[in-house]
């Protein structure tokens, strides 16, 4: 199923719509296979483990490392177990049984702007150029994101009513305060940029 990105792109529109159908058949098939589901946002990941109905918390072996997950029965061979694909914060990560039937296991990744191709490094991976994020919202965002992103929103309005940017409008203002400062310097052929 692979192939370069070269070979992607001469393919016709048509062509590339049938590649990419078979190839996410293909990645659904992998992932049906594994012995666990998972799904992702740029922070975290969540993965839900079966377990035989009726499984306690004590019935479980359970360990979150850094670079490590490893869920099963306690006196089995894990369910899964394996190499991280990424760093988690340990501290932040957890897991609980749900309905007695499902393993619930909450990684927080340390690198929250990447997206995973796997859970553990040796399971099939995924498309990350495919993912599709939900929409955020700014709320969502920290101060300093949120302040640039709406900076940016608003300099973008500015530029679609032809008025200036945030930027233009600190200089037009700093350049009325040294006018005003400086009355006997002529400012009529003055341009800001």
């Amino acid at each position: 199923m692979s192939t370069t990105q070269e070979d992607y792109d001469k393919l016709s529109p048509e062509e590339r719509e049938a590649f990419d159908t078979e190839a996410k058949a293909h990645e659904e098939q992998e992932q049906a296979a594994l012995p666990y589901t998972w799904t992702q946002e740029l922070g975290e990941v969540d993965v839900t483990v079966p377990v035989p109905q009726g499984t306690r918390g004590k019935d479980l072996h359970v360990v979150i490392q850094k670079k490590k997950l490893s869920v099963g029965l306690k006196g089995a061979e894990p369910i899964m177990a394996g190499e991280l694909c990424k760093e988690i914060k340990v501290e932040d990560s957890t897991w609980t049984v749900q309905d007695n039937k499902a393993v619930l296991i909450h990684l927080e990744k340390i690198n929250d702007q990447t997206w995973w191709e796997n859970v553990l490094t040796h399971h099939p991976k995924i498309d990350t150029k495919k993912i599709e994020p939900a929409n955020s919202k700014l709320s969502d965002l920290d101060n300093e994101t949120r302040g640039m992103v709406e900076k940016m929103m608003f300099d973008n309005q500015q530029k679609q009513m032809g008025k200036p940017t945030s930027d233009e409008l600190k200089k037009m203002e700093a350049l009325k305060k040294f006018q005003a400062a400086h009355p006997e310097l002529d400012f009529s052929n003055a341009k800001v940029t």
